[in-house]
């Protein structure tokens, strides 16, 4: 089936409506998360009284529905992560409720996204990264920052150290499944985050990833990381 990106795919605040196909959704992306990571119905709730602008869900018309087709989850955060501290993802974002969240916040911190594997290759999740670049811009905060998955580290582990593979992901000589797209969508390597998740396959590493508001550079004190 084709599909035109401009009249049959919409980027919308996350309503009501979407919550069980957003959890159901959980179950088929998000496989390697222990059950209580999933979000849930209740989560959901929650994520959107917390700050519904930054809960956005991907809608793509089927035979004349609209089906939900991928999400992104988002808080606002003042925090750092400059510290040697141990941090787990789950505890940051408040257990699933963004009761973490900061409406000051300085960076738009991305939780997830994801697109449904029957609607791939259709530019949704660059269109999802695209309207929460928007949300930073229209917000006028500092950028945003990612903690993301190194799912292709597994394969290369006799080979490299996490560090070694993320970096030669981030040099374009090795392709990561989940790193090489977001550095496609303008992020930055900024650090790894050892012990922030629980997946075996990058040993409980994370990529931190910075991409920058535009309008902000200058702005270093406000915007240090």
């Amino acid at each position: 089936m084709q599909f035109d990106p401009f009249t049959d795919i919409r980027i919308v605040e996350t309503q009501p409506e979407y919550f069980e196909r957003l959890a159901h959704l959980q179950t088929i992306l998000f496989g390697g998360l222990t059950a209580e990571e999933l979000f849930t119905v209740a989560m959901y709730q929650q994520q959107v009284r917390a700050f519904a602008e930054g809960q956005l869900t991907a809608l793509v018309r089927v035979h004349g529905e609209w089906v939900v087709a991928g999400a992104t989850t988002t808080l606002r955060t003042n925090h750092f992560f400059d510290s040697d501290a141990s941090l787990y993802y789950f505890d940051f974002i408040g257990r699933g409720s963004l009761s973490t969240h900061e409406a000051d916040g300085s960076w738009l911190y991305g939780i997830d996204l994801g697109v449904h594997p029957d609607f791939r290759r259709m530019g949704i999740g660059s269109r999802l990264y695209a309207v929460r670049h928007a949300l930073v811009q229209k917000l006028g905060i500092c950028g945003e920052l990612v903690a993301g998955l190194l799912p292709g580290y597994d394969t290369y582990r006799q080979r490299y150290s996490v560090a070694q593979y993320a970096a030669r992901v981030a040099d374009g000589e090795l392709i990561d499944p989940t790193l090489t797209m977001q550095l496609s969508n303008g992020f930055h390597l900024h650090k790894l985050l050892q012990g922030y998740v629980i997946d075996a396959r990058s040993d409980h590493t994370a990529t931190l990833l910075i991409r920058r508001n535009p309008e902000r550079l200058d702005d270093e004190n406000a915007c240090r990381l």
